[in-house]
Order: C-alpha cells, then structure tokens, then sequence
C-alpha cells in the first residue's frame, strides 16, 4: 500500500491542535487527483487540489473578479509590468517562511511545465524586488496579466530543491511519472495531505499554521473517496455515508433537490465537452468537407436532451456566451443528409474505420457521450472502434494520442476565449505549449496569426472582434466536434453550507466551508 504524508501530518493530528468547533468533512468526486503536482497536469482536478494544498497569488470571485490571496495588493509599475506585494510571515507546511524566491522558482517551473508553459508563454520574466515583492513583466501588452496571476501557487522551493532517495531532481515534473513532487507537498494552503492511496481514498488534515486568520471555515478533516459510478455516488450522499459529492448526473438531481437530508446547488457552466478528429493519424480528417460531414451527422440537442436531461447547452463554438469570442450566429448544425452528402463529395460516401477512446469518470456521462456519437457517425458509415477508460488511465493515452477521435472537455484557464484556442486549436508547438491538448493536430497559421494578435491588445471591443473571427474561422473549418456547454451540480448534507465556496470554474474553495452544528 502506498502512502503520501505531508511534513506536517503528525503535528497536525496532535489533539491539543483541534479546535473546539472542529468538523470532519467526507467528500466523494468522480475521480481523485492524479498527481500533487500543481504543475504536473492543468486539468480541474489538478487545481481542485491545488486550491486546498496551496493557494495563488490571487483567486477569482464568485463575480469573475479577483481577491488578494499570497499577494496582499498589487499594482502597475508600467505597460508590460505587473507588481504584485506579497504577503508577509506566511508559512509553507514544511515551516519554511515563503519568499519572492519561491514566487520566482515556481514561474521558472510553470515555464518549463509542459502543461502550463503556454499560459505564460507572454511573459518575459518574473523580477525578485525584494523578499516580499515581485514584478511580472509580459513580452509585450498583455490583457491577462492578472488571469495567469491566479495559476502561481508558490511552491516550497527549498523543499523541493535537491534530490530524492532515488538520485533524481524533486523539483521534476514527470507526467503521469513516479516523480517526487507527484507523491510530496509542501504548500501553503488551508490542508496538508495526511494518506494518499491511488484510486482509493485521500485524507487531509487542517493546516494549524494557516495564514487566513480571517476564513471562516471549521473543517479540520477531509475524507475524499473517489466513486466513479455516478449512482454509487448519490446514494453514498442520500444515507449519509458521505457529505458532499460532485458531479451530480443530471438524472439524480430531482432526487437529490426533493429529499430532506440533501442540498442541490447549480449553475451554469463554460466548460465544452468536444472531439478532436486526428489528421495525423486519419487521411480523410485532413479533407474539410470530411470534417464538416462529422460535425454535420452528430445531433448536439439530442445528446442534450436524452444524455444529459436538459442540464447542458448545445454548442456550435468554443466560446460560452458572455465570453467576448461568442457569436450568436454559430450555432449546432445537425443535418444528417448535409453530412452524407459531403461524404459523398469527399470520395467517402462507403466511409471508413476509426478508433474513438474518452474517459468514463471524467464528464458527466462522458462514456454514454461516446457511445452515441459513435452511433451517430455510423449513420454516415464511419465505423468507430471504441474504448472508454478511466480518467488515470486516460490522460497518459490522450498525451500520446493513441486514438482517431477523442474527447476532451475544456473550462477556460484564464476565463478568456483565447485559453481555448491556445491549447485546443492552435498548431500544436512543444516549445512553446500552444496546442498541448489539441490531439487532432489542427492547424491554421492564419487564424493562430490572430490568436497571436488577441494576445497584445488591450481594447475589449477590438479584442472581441479578432475572437469572434477566429470563431467563425473554426466554425467553418471544421477544426473540431463541439458537443455542448456542460452544466454544474453539487449535492450536500443540509449541515455543510457548500453554496458560498462553490463557483463556475468547479474548484471549490473547502479552506473557507463551513459544517453547521
């Protein structure tokens, strides 16, 4: 059996610790987090955990707005210069003080992390002024300064400088590898990690040396047992065997809203749930009217309406209205004699064979998803072999892209519609991050040319404008297979007050919940 104990572990169970109101909360998600490396994987999961074990420079509100977390203010210094004043006396889970030196070693980190580096792919540097002051300067004008501040969570750089038992560098980052940081932490953040077992159970422990005096929460003690069975999960909530579950499947809402016991808090949500069509791998994705045929046989409301109970939106682009790159007018396009007729132009109307793989425990109904698109593309006799896994086992076989058609569900990282382009569209770039998770290698020089452009300019009005274009220009293309805007769901115990910590992007901030008497 494995085990992952944080540094403080052991103090903090000490019981002369424990506070007078001191609650345990036991929680079940779909799937626990695979890593805890914050830097390892940019995935919900990942930050999930990350907002409990760490905690940013800055955070989002409820309001799309931002509050002061490690940095108490900050300020422009000049157009290309953000000055963040960080806060002071706070202590890593090690013991160790944080310092700008810490700030300064997780940006060199974020910049070399596969996942994250086109995130910060705009800025030139990140200046130590002092030991509680710190300069994030861009390459150029950069609207999202502030947007990227939320991914900076200072890590321990003494903790994980050096070597491990085994001779390798503790501050690698190794995806889905046997690394270090993978199974250590030392973070800042309301929760140390006591017991980590894979796949099986996650145990925290309330951080005795928190900086946030001012949070009200009370939990000291958080259980997180992973079920991946949707049903399983509900049930474990409505006998109490749990306290708090996510995601709640649309079919097990009017359940959970209707018993005494149970809360149900929902929201609309900005995360697309698509496929991405591999011209690497397939012939005929290379050919536009083969993918226009794809788009054209799925039937974005019918999935909505049978799969999903109505708790989602169909979708025609990546950007969610609200967001500057939504256009009203790309809207779902089902026509199934519109896409057997392309077939037909394209030289494919006998269709071919493909593999399609996407997670079982990563979306809601994510594996019923599947299974109907792949019935919809047999309409235009594309046969599709397909495989639905795990979300452990699926990120490592979506990274090497071992499948025609896959799926992947994207909420953007910076609460901009270029986050999506960045990582789903854009010709894919090691070097650089762009396209890390575009696994059907689209590539448009042209309309990356105005993702490029969308970066520098500070004019809401004309930034909208390019993004709007570089929807229709995917829209058109065929650049992939969007399904719908997937909705957000909670269940609780009517004793935990989950509401105030809960928000669009899905990563709930547990340090400030409270469990009521």
């Amino acid at each position: 059996m494995k085990k992952t104990v944080s540094v403080l572990a052991g103090a903090v169970l000490s019981l002369g610790m424990m506070s007078a109101q001191a609650a345990t909360l036991k929680m079940a998600y779909d799937a626990d987090p695979v890593s805890l490396d914050p830097q390892e994987q940019l995935s919900g999961g990942t930050l999930q955990l990350s907002h409990m074990v760490f905690d940013p420079l800055i955070r989002w509100t409820k309001d799309l707005d931002f509050e002061p977390r490690l940095a108490e203010s900050w300020e422009w210094v000049d157009d290309l210069t953000m000055r963040f004043h960080l806060r002071q006396g706070v202590k890593f889970h090690s013991g160790n003080e944080m310092t700008a030196q810490d700030v300064a070693f997780t940006f060199n980190r974020l910049k070399n992390s596969a996942d994250f580096k086109a995130i910060f792919e705009p800025f030139a540097e990140l200046k130590v002024v002092d030991d509680h002051t710190v300069d994030l300067v861009s390459k150029s004008p950069y609207p999202l300064i502030l947007n990227a501040a939320t991914y900076i969570f200072p890590m321990d750089s003494k903790f994980y400088t050096g070597e491990d038992e085994s001779g390798k560098p503790k501050d690698a980052i190794v995806k889905g590898g046997n690394s270090f940081a993978s199974k250590n932490e030392s973070g800042t953040g309301a929760y140390t990690v006591a017991y980590r077992q894979q796949g099986v159970k996650v145990e925290f422990k309330r951080n005795p040396n928190y900086w946030d005096s001012n949070s009200p929460g009370n939990v000291d003690d958080i259980v997180l047992t992973p079920i991946k069975e949707a049903p399983t999960r509900v049930a474990a909530l409505l006998s109490g065997d749990v306290d708090f579950i996510a995601p709640v499947p649309p079919t097990d809402l009017d359940q959970i809203r209707n018993s005494d016991r149970t809360d149900l808090v929902t929201m609309s949500g900005t995360r697309i749930i698509t496929f991405q069509l591999n011209q690497n791998r397939v012939e005929a994705f290379k050919d536009q009217r083969v993918r226009q045929a794809v788009v054209y046989a799925i039937n974005q409301q019918g999935i909505v309406d049978k799969i999903m109970k109505g708790f989602a939106t169909p979708a025609g682009q990546l950007s969610p209205k609200g967001y500057l790159g939504y256009d009203e007018s790309l809207t779902p396009r089902y026509d199934l004699e519109k896409a057997k007729q392309l077939m037909k132009e394209a030289g494919y109307e006998k269709g071919f064979s493909v593999t399609m793989m996407a997670p079982n425990n990563r979306y809601v109904n994510d594996a019923k998803i599947a299974q109907a698109v792949a019935s919809m593309l047999a309409r235009i006799n594309i046969k599709v072999d397909l495989k639905t896994v795990p979300k452990a086992q699926y990120w490592p076989a979506f990274d090497a892209r071992e499948a025609d058609i896959m799926m992947i569900g994207w909420h953007a990282d910076t609460e901009d519609s270029n986050n999506f382009y960045e990582f789903l569209t854009m010709c894919p770039n090691a070097d650089t991050g762009a396209g890390q998770y575009n696994s059907g290698n689209y590539c448009n020089p042209e309309l990356d040319k105005l993702v490029q452009a969308a970066n520098v300019e500070t004019d809401s009005a004309k930034r909208a404008e390019i993004m709007q274009s570089i929807e229709r220009g995917l829209y058109e293309d065929a650049a992939f297979v969007p399904l719908h805007w997937q909705d957000l769901a909670w269940g609780a115990s009517k004793k935990v007050d989950i509401a105030p910590v809960l928000n669009v992007m899905n990563f709930p901030y547990l340090g400030d919940l409270v469990i009521k008497e």
